[in-house]
């Protein structure tokens, strides 16, 4: 496939001056309890979807599991420890759904909350204030087979978990987002079935990403009166979607990825509506008998902050005969009603998940968020990059890795000169973990972990963020 006509920027920006970022900036780092936590069976948790889709044969790259992880449940003081020796202000983690409510009903399972008791309590002993997801992936096997998201009730009990969390959690966790990227939950999970649980079918795809919005409203009710003090948001995986060329077609083409993409999440939750010209492209899909009178109000319930997530940008052209590589994000069964839209790669530097790397796409995506959106306070709540690390004479050095950091910090900096409230940004990941379907294959860390004897090494581009944190700011080159 050819370039696009007008490729839009990519790569970075101005990398000659030292930036410093407003007083008070929260630098963090990120990570999900199914990567990191490992003790599957321990301490009472129960089954996730994650671990069932893990344990069946073919669905991840040579088999690999959760099961152990970075042994996190184990080694959680001793992480925090690195945390607070890299300069931390805040640690991004999530809670294991089934390790703190087996089954996803009844009442709370002591010995698992206590873990994150004790992780809370660490970090704030150790001045990191805690930014706690409350649900990144890890769905109750069972609550899977009652029918999953796609199921109304799931809603329900999303904002009873959600309770039990506050209520153990609240008094000294100020930072709560619901869900990280259900756009992945619902068309990976359910659509094309890369990820967990593995459905492939676009009708519940389309249930599953309103449900889960509808768990996001319920459970902000339920945390706003449980903690009105807290700050309470969700977090969502945005990107600039542009035409591969600047005829009709192709830009017909990227509105209906960018439906989907972006605006099925951010118009119910920010504006209480879905865009019409999305139903109409999802008409051949479902008659949206599944979204009840009051869902959206209950969707679109206060906030106090949005988190953004940011890896990409999509660039996409018009259907023709024939299909171009599936390849994860790109595969027709994720974009249901629009399979037929073409993704179109550009030939420019990509990482390891070949991602096209496009750091002004960043300041895109902000600027776009806080224009058309929310004058909120925004995060990027992820942001960062898989390469292929070594080990060479006990070091690793990551220099792809740092030049991406630098970059798109750069990008965050552009952002807030614009008039963007970006408030913080959360390097993804503070160490390798376990990548979903990719298994143990892709290293997303700013820490490098040997699997095998769960050694943590911090790579150069650590003690670069380190720098970042200390100064607050970025280096003239």
């Amino acid at each position: 496939m050819s370039n696009p006509a007008s490729p839009p920027a990519v790569g970075v920006l101005d990398q000659s001056a030292a930036l410093t970022f407003p007083p008070g900036f929260l630098w963090g780092a990120a990570t999900a309890a199914y990567q990191i936590e490992g003790a599957a069976t321990e301490g009472g948790r129960t089954p996730s979807i994650w671990d069932t889709f893990s344990h069946t044969e073919g669905r991840t790259v040579a088999g690999h599991t959760g099961d152990v992880a970075c042994d996190h449940y184990h080694r959680m003081p001793d992480d925090v420890r690195l945390m607070a020796d890299l300069g931390l202000k805040s640690y991004r983690f999530s809670v294991s759904w089934p390790r703190v409510q087996p089954g996803g009903a009844g009442a709370v399972n002591s010995e698992g909350m206590d873990f994150y008791r004790r992780l809370v309590d660490e970090l704030l002993g150790h001045g990191i204030e805690p930014w706690l997801t409350l649900y990144h992936w890890d769905l109750p096997q069972p609550l899977e087979d009652a029918g999953g998201w796609p199921a109304r009730d799931t809603a329900g009990r999303f904002a009873d978990y959600a309770q039990l969390v506050a209520d153990a959690l609240g008094d000294r966790v100020k930072y709560f987002t619901t869900f990280n990227e259900p756009w992945c939950s619902a068309f990976l999970g359910y659509g094309s079935g890369v990820h967990a649980p593995g459905r492939s079918d676009r009708a519940d795809a389309v249930r599953a990403g309103h449900h889960l919005m509808l768990g996001h409203g319920l459970a902000v009710q339920a945390l706003r009166a449980a903690r009105p003090e807290a700050q309470l948001g969700i977090t969502v995986n945005l990107y600039p979607v542009t035409p591969a060329t600047d005829s009709p077609e192709d830009a017909d083409a990227a509105r209906r990825i960018d439906g989907l993409a972006n605006r099925f999440f951010l118009d119910p939750v920010l504006r209480g509506a879905y865009p019409a010209d999305l139903t109409a492209d999802l008409r051949k899909v479902t008659d949206f008998g599944h979204v009840r009178d009051g869902d959206l109000a209950v969707i679109s319930t206060p906030l106090d902050m949005v988190g953004v997530n940011y890896y990409s940008r999509h660039v996409v052209a018009a259907p023709v005969e024939g299909v171009e590589r599936e390849a994860y994000w790109r595969s027709p069964s994720c974009w249901p009603g629009s399979e037929d839209v073409r993704f179109v790669t550009r030939g420019v530097p990509v990482t390891d998940m070949d991602w096209e790397i496009d750091a002004p796409g960043l300041v895109e995506t902000l600027e776009r968020v806080h224009r058309d959106y929310t004058d909120l306070p925004l995060y990027v709540t992820e942001n960062g990059s898989a390469f292929v690390d070594a080990v060479v004479d006990g070091r690793v050095d990551d220099p792809d890795r740092l030049a991406y950091f630098d970059a798109h910090l750069r990008a965050a900096h552009a952002a807030i000169s614009a008039g963007v409230p970006l408030k913080g940004y959360f390097a993804w990941s503070l160490m390798d973990n376990f990548e979903w379907a990719w298994g143990y294959t892709k290293r997303f860390g700013m820490v490098y972990v040997d699997y095998d004897s769960q050694v943590r090494i911090p790579k150069s581009s650590a003690r670069w963020y380190a720098d970042v944190i200390r100064r607050n700011g970025l280096a003239a080159h």
